[in-house]
């Protein structure tokens, strides 16, 4: 049975007073629709009268706020979410056609034919953002009081699109998990997942826990064979038959020397694995990770052929600046460890989301430099016992007293000097300040998602 509405207030246009008007059913059941300028009351049933009435829309496409609702035929639809009820226009909801409120026949089980309206039980605050994605035409606004996880959970039971989440998930921060391409021959799939994935086995566990205990122990090694401690000769003496003796044999039993190689050996090990394994070679070879992986093995090897080919194992030639900076090089160890550490890869997640805010003070850092440690200079001409000789000079006054270290060592001696350097501290608290809530902001997001906690509630 079908009811029959009769208008009761001012009459439509084209339409007479006292006239009925079938209330129509769709596919998904009854709905009420109503005007701003009508009352509809129900007065009387009918036989069934079933008429199709359909809205010619487009996805995306944005709604007339002056149409007029009763010339394009447009009917509302209340939305009962428990409890709380939503009115919107059908049209809005038939915009997303692969959505739950899109399909008319997913919507079926929800109608209310007593109240004639869509009744869900599902978190209320939520669905405010949910009909503001058919309203806006696709986007997606996660109400502040509504919990990560919660909102996440009521998008999937809507089935909003997958590549909306995303481009949502991406925006919120959340560290995305990208689908790695395994290598097409078996041989090379199991090394891969054995290298690269520590959960694929207990075996590979086991890989990785070798694999950061050499790290640690060899960033350990690096930094205790520089005490004065234990400080050794490097090379020894090595006598020839005829009784000439040369400095040129590296001492091959020294502890830390043996700790290194051993520690190197793995790395090396490890790194041939990987990439006979790796399914692309170029992308193996444009990683940045991978390209600490080599720079952390290389030095050794440089070391090793430079003292047995070129013959220079003095000290003078191992504190050589080539040969120190190739021994710096093996600091990018420490880089190895963000594959098994999670707040290393936070931190990096960071910094790369936060490269322009920090390019930003970066780049006021430099104009405040230039523009104080000149004032400070030209403060400090008159000044006979002054320690600002030049404006280059001064650079590093500026550096150190804009970040509050304050070292001592350079400092203005004069009243305006003085008066310089106390609008030059103020000056760098404020640009210290300016980035550092958005990097923050961007740390708690990534922290919150990577770890499962701290989720913003009200």
């Amino acid at each position: 049975m079908n009811a029959v509405w009769q208008i009761r207030s001012k009459s439509l246009s084209g339409v007479p007073d006292g006239a009925t008007i079938p209330l129509y059913y769709l596919s998904n059941g009854r709905v009420s629709f109503s005007s701003r300028d009508s009352k509809y009351e129900n007065v009387a049933t009918t036989g069934q009268v079933q008429h199709q009435h359909t809205v010619d829309t487009l996805p995306h496409e944005p709604l007339d706020e002056a149409h007029d609702c009763i010339k394009s035929g447009c009917q509302r639809v209340i939305i009962n979410v428990s409890g709380q009820r939503f009115e919107t226009q059908l049209r809005t909801l038939n915009r997303f056609p692969l959505t739950l409120l899109g399909d008319p026949l997913k919507r079926k089980q929800f109608w209310d034919s007593r109240r004639n309206e869509l009744f869900i039980d599902r978190h209320r605050p939520s669905f405010q953002a949910v009909l503001y994605y058919y309203q806006s035409g696709g986007r997606l606004r996660r109400p502040i009081e509504v919990p990560e996880d919660i909102f996440l959970e009521e998008l999937e039971f809507y089935e909003i699109g997958e590549d909306e989440i995303r481009e949502y998930k991406e925006k919120e921060g959340f560290v995305m998990e990208v689908e790695r391409e395994l290598p097409e021959k078996e041989w090379q799939k199991k090394i891969w997942l054995f290298c690269e994935e520590p959960d694929s086995s207990k075996t590979a566990r086991a890989f990785a826990i070798v694999s950061v205990v050499c790290i640690l122990i060899s960033i350990v090694n690096f930094c205790l064979e520089t005490l004065p401690n234990f400080e050794r000769k490097t090379c020894v003496n090595v006598t020839l038959d005829f009784g000439e003796t040369f400095n040129v044999v590296p001492n091959y039993k020294d502890a830390f020397f043996i700790i290194e190689s051993i520690c190197v050996m793995w790395f090396t090990l490890e790194f041939i694995l990987r990439m006979i394994s790796c399914p692309s070679k170029l992308a193996f070879a444009k990683n940045v990770m991978n390209i600490f992986d080599l720079l952390a093995i290389l030095p050794f090897f440089i070391t090793l052929i430079t003292v047995n080919v070129a013959e220079k194992c003095g000290e003078g030639s191992s504190k050589g600046g080539s040969f120190i900076f190739i021994r710096v090089l093996r600091v990018f160890r420490v880089f190895k460890l963000s594959k098994h550490s999670q707040g290393l890869r936070i931190l990096g997640l960071t910094i790369k989301t936060s490269l322009h805010e920090l390019g930003m003070f970066f780049f006021f850092l430099i104009v405040a430099m230039v523009i104080f440690s000149s004032a400070a200079y030209y403060a400090e001409a008159g000044e006979p016992d002054t320690q600002l000789k030049s404006i280059p000079g001064a650079f590093w006054w500026a550096i150190v007293t804009m970040t509050t270290v304050g070292y001592g060592d350079v400092t203005p001696v004069g009243v305006w000097g003085k008066l310089v350097g106390a609008l030059c501290v103020v000056a760098g608290v404020l640009t210290i300040a300016l980035p550092v809530p958005v990097v923050v902001a961007n740390f708690n997001n990534f922290y919150r998602h990577e770890s499962g906690r701290g989720y913003i509630s009200a």
